[in-house]
């Protein structure tokens, strides 16, 4: 039988740490003087528990096979969501269950749809830990994207293999190495993004709490009108730079600071995901400068073209008002998404270029039956197999989104609202379109039915999909 004991002692090392992160908000609830018992107790059970594993686990054999791997990702995300939820349920703040593990889970997956209908009532123990949940979630989708996916063949990501020789069971010592020097990058971008955000206005504690999440491009924010009730010019600009920033391959700062100068220039992905940016205001722009001039505003458009594609979910203006190709558009930014190993989610720009890529092909062999077309990516050639890969994940992707959409249907939300729902949850944006879960508006009024449905839709987009329903296959399960 196969050992999980690696699996339980990484799980009680992920939970203490998060207990430990659950003290953080304690700080801001003794400056504001809302001090309680919410996050402390949290903060026990969580640690009690993670000690538990870490202590039954000792004599793990410090080795991650294919399986234990999957395993972990999935028990990781769906574990550290449930202890995350304490606090919210403890704060007497009137969060149910339902509710506590929709916010919970919305936040550690970078999501940012929140059921808060009036966030400038909430304390700011609260809204800290909000905040602290995204930076968790940007950093371990980071390191789990670089250092486990690669190996789990999800979806093509194993084109990101970090060595040709990499096997699963040289993962932890890999992934040790790497993810220290990934989360001192994270860390460094995320001071620079609140040194930036209190120069050009906020307080210190709008600054901190934007700051983690926008680096880790959440969009959670202290306020109903999100980034948009700061109503700066600068601030949006910082906003932009720094989402930019965290939607970028995170291997290349690697690089970079391993003294390859030229990679962020060089790089495929980051060359056609800013194309896709510049395209889609371009478009955005022609189409309200003739078709919607009393709309048209192009700092929202540059604003929330970046804030959908890269999955933030800020917003500073109600995009969903500016007719029907604009609501379109950005559903089709929202699948999008941003780069493999980056802190945004969606299908990612890696996959939409290679199935481009194969679309291409497949029609120069239809005019030349005889000509032999050899896929590449980034100048080299790959097979079959991860082409299969990628097309399977895309379509399965698209399946997903329609059985969320009908069943969200089911439950008796409205169309636009049942399609935009999905389409949040499986990207992991944030906002929808329509009146009840807009730009501005939340996920509160739903019934607890649709917001489970939308959770499970957090969960699948965030871990490629792949990594939660192979669980549910018999042969995973035999040795």
């Amino acid at each position: 039988m196969t050992n999980y004991k690696t699996v339980f002692f990484t799980l009680g090392i992920l939970l203490i740490i998060l207990g430990i992160s659950m003290l953080i908000p304690i700080i801001a609830q003794f400056f504001y003087d809302e001090l309680d018992s919410s996050f402390l107790g949290a903060s026990i059970i969580t640690i009690i528990f993670g000690t538990l594993f870490f202590l039954s686990n000792l004599d793990h054999d410090k080795k991650l096979n294919l399986q234990q791997a999957f395993l972990l990702t999935a028990l990781s995300w769906l574990s550290i969501a449930i202890f995350s939820s304490l606090p919210f349920i403890f704060s007497g703040n009137s969060f149910n269950i339902t509710n506590a593990f929709f916010e919970s889970m919305s936040g550690i997956t970078t999501t940012g749809s929140t059921i808060i209908p009036d966030l400038e009532t909430i304390p700011k123990g609260i809204l800290l830990w909000r905040a602290i949940l995204q930076w968790l979630g940007g950093i371990g989708i980071i390191v789990m994207a670089i250092t486990l996916m690669p190996i789990m063949n999800v979806g093509g990501m194993q084109l990101f293999k970090i060595s040709s020789n990499d096997s699963s069971e040289k993962i932890l010592p890999k992934s040790k190495e790497i993810a220290l020097r990934l989360i001192y990058i994270y860390l460094i971008l995320t001071v620079f993004c609140a040194s930036s955000y209190k120069i050009l206005g906020m307080n210190i504690f709008d600054s901190l709490t934007h700051a983690m999440t926008t680096i880790a491009t959440g969009g959670f924010s202290n306020y109903n009108e999100s980034i948009g009730f700061f109503n700066s010019v600068s601030i949006e600009i910082s906003a932009m730079v720094f989402i930019i920033l965290g939607s970028l391959p995170f291997i290349v700062y690697i690089k970079f600071l391993n003294g390859n100068k030229k990679v962020f220039f060089n790089d495929t992905q980051i060359k056609t995901f800013i194309k896709i940016i510049l395209l889609s205001i371009f478009i955005l722009t022609i189409y309200l400068v003739f078709d919607k001039s009393n709309s048209f505003n192009f700092r929202a458009i540059l604003f929330n073209v970046i804030s959908i594609l890269t999955g933030t979910g800020y917003v500073n203006a109600q995009f969903d008002s500016w007719g029907g190709f604009p609501v379109i558009l950005f559903l089709l930014l929202m699948f999008i998404g941003g780069c493999a190993g980056s802190t945004t989610c969606g299908v990612k720009i890696f996959r939409i270029q290679i199935l481009f890529s194969f679309i291409s092909n497949q029609l120069k062999k239809i005019i030349y039956p005889k000509g032999i077309f050899i896929l590449k990516y980034d100048q080299n050639p790959v097979d079959n197999n991860f082409i299969s890969s990628v097309i399977s994940f895309i379509y399965l992707y698209l399946l997903i989104f329609f059985i969320i959409t009908a069943l969200l249907s089911l439950t008796g939300l409205d169309f636009v609202t049942s399609i935009s729902g999905a389409a949040t949850s499986i990207s992991n944006v944030g906002p929808g379109l329509g009146s009840v879960i807009g730009p501005n508006g939340n996920f509160s009024s739903l019934p607890d039915i649709s917001k489970w449905i939308l959770t499970l839709g957090m969960i699948l987009g965030r871990l490629e999909l792949f990594a939660i329903l192979v669980l549910f296959l018999p042969s995973f399960w035999r040795n």
